[in-house]
Order: structure tokens, then C-alpha cells, then sequence
């Protein structure tokens, strides 16, 4: 009887590994910026998305889990500008202020929480966005917010995201 040589299993590449570095060096990032998140230069923001996209996908975390909290972002922004009939029928538009729409955004949170306790991949997209929320403390912190969200999703969709 001829002894057949050992086929060894490749080791599986261990993505928890990577996740941790992709998902603590962003929230470390994150974390360190001051005074807010508008202080994230845009670059290192596309470069960190970059990165983060194709993670999330590797996680089989769905688009439209990102695009949930991207459509939340929206219905803030949009409630940022709100509009006044006058009685001639013209359009006043008026500009809220940051401290009208600041328990919205901190009321994500909970959202992002509530998430990844439903489905295990969408926790390092909650650890993430959390880290930002927390350093939003004004219009150009909440629109560094968005540029992240929408860079994460177009990397996700680019990476094969469903």
C-alpha cells in the first residue's frame, strides 16, 4: 500500500484579524480628531473607506443595511433646511441650527446598536459611525459624516456589495 502524501489545508485567512485593524484604526483615527470629525482630511476619509467598504462586504454585510443609516442621515439633512410659505406665496427658506438637529443625529446611535445586535456584520459599521456620531458638533462635523457613509457604501457596491 503506497502512503499518499498529506494534503494540508490552506489555513483560512483569518478576516478577524484584519477586521480589528481595519475597524480600531478608523475608530482610533476617529477618536483623535479635533475639534470634530471635519478635522478628518478627505483623503485619509476615502482612503479609510477604501478599506472599510470591501471589509463590509467580505462580512455579507447588505447595502441597503449601510443605506438604511445613510437615508436616516438624509431625513436629518433635510431637516435642516426647513421651508416657510408667506402668505404672498413666496418662498422663505430659513437655516436651522446645529442644536435643532443634534438629538437626531445622537439618536442613531441606538439605531447602529440595535443593528448589529440583529446581525453580527453589521457591528463594525456600528462601531464606526458611533465613533463619528460622537465627534458631530456641527454642520461641517454632520457633512464629514455623510462623506464617510456615502465613500463606505461606494466602496462596499465596488467590492461586489449586494
Amino acid at each position: 500500500m503506497a502512503n499518499k502524501p498529506i494534503r494540508h489545508q490552506p489555513k483560512p485567512r483569518s478576516q478577524d484579524v484584519s477586521s480589528t485593524d481595519i475597524v480600531s484604526s478608523i475608530v482610533t483615527k476617529i477618536e483623535q480628531l479635533t475639534p470634530g470629525l471635519q478635522a478628518y482630511s478627505i483623503r485619509e476619509l476615502v482612503t479609510a473607506a477604501s478599506n472599510f467598504g470591501p471589509y463590509l462586504r467580505n462580512q455579507r454585510l447588505e447595502t441597503n443595511q449601510i443605506r438604511k443609516f445613510l437615508d436616516a442621515i438624509n431625513r436629518v439633512k433635510a431637516n435642516l433646511i426647513e421651508e416657510d410659505i408667506t402668505t404672498e406665496g413666496d418662498r422663505k427658506i430659513t437655516q436651522k441650527q446645529f442644536s435643532d438637529i443634534e438629538d437626531d443625529i445622537v439618536l442613531l446611535k441606538p439605531k447602529l446598536a440595535y443593528a448589529a445586535a440583529r446581525q453580527r456584520a453589521a457591528e463594525p459599521l456600528s462601531k464606526v459611525i458611533s465613533a463619528a456620531i460622537d465627534k458631530v458638533h456641527s454642520f461641517e462635523d454632520f457633512n464629514r459624516l455623510v462623506q464617510l457613509i456615502e465613500s463606505t457604501i461606494a466602496y462596499h457596491k465596488a467590492a461586489g456589495g449586494k
